[in-house]
């Protein structure tokens, strides 16, 4: 398979549209830790990041329209392709007579049979982790696609002027959030995003740290009697998160 068609499987395993011999062939390579299909999965959803994060303001109803038809045909069954099939590795084994030999033999069988479990754990581990990633990417999909779901921008203040953010946020279902431009933390600091509901108190929306880009995401859980959200904003607060804002904020986004 070609990079293209690799990328095509991916978007469209990632979005629930892969089925038949295409799906059972993408799960195959998936499980035996094909690099170029792992590497396409995580491209997907850092796409996904960067559409979330990439404009400044709010896009218009037709922007958002227009996305929301090439998600739908993206979900589309590719056509069936060929199965791909790997030439399997030959292991000849030449045993003697003599019981030194034979000994060894059992010696090295048991290691590369201790090897090759080990692996089939770290690929199970690895499957497992990316089955997370996609349900993430496809709750994230989801939200997009209800005509429900706001979508909130968040400009930097003083302290992170460069900084900028996007709130995908629905009453309901809960949210996504995305932040790029933030400064790294300091030791025993963490940012809280806030959901700021009318005249209430601020209501804590979950805590984030940032990688080395600055960039740092979110999901939200639906917030218990906020129905309204009329703003987030971002704060520094101490590690694991406070009841109610105290540091100093880094973005502010109004609905």
């Amino acid at each position: 398979m070609t990079r293209e068609e690799i990328s095509e499987l991916a978007a469209a395993y990632a979005l629930g549209g892969l089925e038949g011999a295409d799906r059972a062939r993408f799960e195959a390579l998936l499980r035996a830790g094909d690099a170029d299909v792992l590497a396409a999965l995580r491209d997907f959803e850092d796409t996904l990041a960067g559409l979330a994060a990439a404009a400044p303001e709010t896009p218009p109803p037709a922007v958002k329209a227009a996305l929301m038809e090439r998600i739908t045909a993206a979900r589309a069954p590719a056509p069936a392709r060929p199965v791909l099939r790997r030439r399997a590795a030959i292991w000849p084994v030449v045993l003697s007579g003599a019981m030194a030999a034979g000994l060894a033999a059992v010696v090295v069988g048991w290691t590369v049979s201790a090897t090759y479990e080990k692996r089939l754990d770290t690929l199970a581990r690895d499957a497992d982790q990316l089955k997370a990633e996609l349900r993430s990417q496809q709750a994230v999909i989801a939200i997009l696609r209800d005509p429900a779901t706001q979508v909130v921008a968040l400009s930097g203040l003083p302290p992170a002027p460069a900084a900028r953010a996007r709130m995908m946020w629905h009453p309901q279902a809960g949210g996504v959030f995305v932040a790029t431009g933030l400064p790294a933390p300091p030791e025993g600091k963490a940012y809280q995003l806030w959901a700021i509901a009318g005249s209430n108190a601020p209501v804590s929306a979950g805590v984030f740290s940032v990688n080395a880009s600055g960039t740092g995401s979110l999901s939200v859980r639906p917030l218990p009697g906020v129905a309204a959200v009329n703003a987030f904003a971002v704060t520094l607060e101490p590690a694991g998160g406070l009841p109610a804002p105290s540091g100093e904020m880094y973005l502010l986004g109004k609905s």
